[in-house]
Order: structure tokens, then C-alpha cells, then sequence
């Protein structure tokens, strides 16, 4: 999926060229992207292939083509303050710029399927935030990733604002996508081949609208433990923030990295 831009010489030229095709239309999204180089999310030795417009796949690491990233953040209709999840986060680079949007009362984590993929993106974002100099421009909320199955969340997880999945959804698994979301939250996740975007407008009322055609690989499937139980994937949060108290999270920060006394998440 993606060749739908020219390539770039280097970051800059990618965004140029994906706002040229009008795949990337507000100023939020294109600082977002122009702050955080796609090239430094490629192993080495793949590197030269980085501002194509393609996806990109080694082992269990893989990125979207950057038109994609740039449909669904778009979709999302991101601003500071929401709460963000995204379902197979793979290398970070997208919950890397969600975060410079989120600011300081953002909430943002990441469920990721492969261990190996969750490393990788924690150290990839360890070396964003020890040599970026985004943070004299924004206030960012780091994000967290955690290893599991993201249909196995666990069932008092709290809803989210935004809600990003990174996989093909199968029909049978939209409803538990959205019920991930508050009231008034967007969820944005390939349906039916099609990147589709859901927003939750009531309780169990919502509004669909089919953004493009694409092609992702599918949900894997849960596999029980061998106690035959599901690997519950905990999301959990402090009672400050479930009792509607908005807090800065400590790991949203300005240029000094900090640690998050409040959210954590954890595999059982």
C-alpha cells in the first residue's frame, strides 16, 4: 500500500510532497510529521528507502506508507489533552507524533503484539527523546507500549478519546473496537478493506465514513494460555484520573524526561 506521492530527498520533501496531494492538510499534523524523521524508525540498512511513499516490512517490524499515517492522523482530529490508544503500535513512530500533539494532559498508549517489536520501539523512542529538539516546540506526552494481544484488553480498561488500530479488523471484532471509545471519540481502523473512520456520537449510537481503499494484514487471533485463560492486557489507571480529575502525566513533559508516577500498564 501507499506510492500515491513522489519520493523525497528526505523528510522535509516527503511531508512537501504528501501536502501537495492533500493527504496531509492541517498545520498540526504537518509539524507533527516534519518534527520526527520517518528514516530514523527504518533499521540502518534499510534507510535509503525511508521517504518512498511505501510501506515498509522487516521480520515483525513494520511501518504504513507515510500517506496512510497521514490519512489516519488526520482522521483522528487529535488535540491536547485527549487520551489516545493504538492497537498494534508497532515501532512508536506514530504514537511518537501523536504525543507531540497530546501535550501535557494527554494520556497515550500502545499495545503491541511482538516483544521483540515492543523493544524496538522503546528504544527508538529512548533515542527521540535523548536527541530531538522538538521539545522546544512542544510539550510531549510519551508514550507507553506494552506486549499483548490487543482483543484481549482487559474488560474494566477505561475508553479512550481516540483510538487507532493498525491491523485489519475483522467484522466480527468492530463492536469490541468501538466499544473502546468514550462518547464523542473517534476510532479510526481498516474494516472491510477500507480505512474507516467511526465516530461514537451517543451510547450506542455512531457515524461511519469509508476514508480509502487499503490493504492490511488481519487481526492475529488470541491464543489461550495453558491454563486456557486469556492473557488479559491491563490498562490500568490512578483513581485521580478515573474520579475526572485532569493531571498532567509526569512522563509528559518539556525536554526532561521524567518518570510517570501515575499510569502504568501491565500484562497478567
Amino acid at each position: 500500500m501507499g506510492g500515491a506521492v513522489s519520493a523525497g530527498e528526505d523528510n522535509d520533501e516527503l511531508i512537501d510532497n504528501l501536502k501537495e496531494a492533500q493527504y496531509i492538510r492541517t498545520d498540526l499534523v504537518e509539524q507533527a510529521f516534519r518534527a520526527i524523521d520517518r528514516a530514523d524508525y527504518y533499521l540502518e540498512e534499510f534507510k535509503e528507502n525511508a521517504y518512498k511513499d511505501l510501506a515498509w516490512k522487516h521480520g515483525n517490524i513494520h511501518l504504513s506508507a507515510p500517506c496512510i499515517y497521514s490519512e489516519v492522523m488526520e482522521a483522528l482530529d487529535l488535540q491536547p489533552g485527549l487520551s489516545f490508544l493504538n492497537l498494534g503500535s508497532g515501532t512508536g513512530y506514530l504514537s511518537s507524533m501523536v504525543g507531540l500533539i497530546l501535550g501535557p494532559f494527554g494520556v497515550n498508549h500502545g499495545v503491541e503484539l511482538h516483544s521483540d517489536v515492543t523493544e524496538y520501539a522503546k528504544q527508538k523512542l529512548d533515542v527521540f527523546i535523548r536527541t530531538s529538539d522538538s521539545f522546544d516546540k512542544f510539550d510531549f506526552c510519551e508514550p507507553s507500549f506494552v506486549t499483548g494481544n490487543c482483543l484481549e484488553i482487559a474488560p474494566d480498561c477505561c475508553q479512550y478519546d481516540r483510538v487507532y488500530c493498525g491491523a485489519g479488523v475483522q467484522k466480527e471484532h468492530e463492536e469490541y473496537m468501538k466499544n473502546l471509545l468514550k462518547v464523542g471519540g473517534i476510532l479510526v481502523m481498516p474494516l472491510e478493506e477500507k480505512l474507516t473512520k467511526i465516530t461514537r456520537i451517543g451510547p450506542s449510537a455512531w457515524e461511519t465514513k469509508k476514508i480509502l481503499a487499503v490493504s492490511f494484514a488481519p487481526l492475529v487471533q488470541p491464543c489461550r494460555s495453558e491454563s486456557g485463560q486469556p492473557r488479559l492486557v491491563q490498562l490500568r489507571k490512578s483513581e485521580r484520573w478515573e474520579s475526572g480529575t485532569r493531571i498532567p502525566r509526569a512522563n509528559c513533559w518539556p525536554g526532561t524526561r521524567l518518570v510517570s508516577l501515575y499510569w502504568f500498564l501491565t500484562i497478567l
